[in-house]
């Protein structure tokens, strides 16, 4: 039963790494830093220091309405085609 658990927990794990990294690869980074893995790595440690400071929940703001915004965008150009 454990082992199932397990797994099961794996599984969800794997998936939402994927996701992400599908966030990741969809921004346009990976091209952008032309696929250097430090580099990103160094945007996103840049980006939780911005999260860091005083103002998170402002930064935080921001970059949700410009990522709804741009999933919208997405959303209609898919559906003209």
């Amino acid at each position: 039963m454990d082992t199932r658990v397990w797994v099961m927990k794996r599984r969800e794990r794997t998936r939402h790494l994927i996701e992400l990294g599908g966030l990741v690869q969809k921004s346009g980074l990976v091209e952008l830093a032309r696929d250097d893995r430090a580099a990103l790595y160094g945007a996103f440690l840049t980006l939780a220091g911005a999260l860091g400071a005083d103002d998170a929940e402002h930064t935080l703001a921001l970059w949700r309405r410009s990522g709804k915004r741009a999933f919208e965008a997405e959303g209609r150009q898919r559906e003209q085609l």
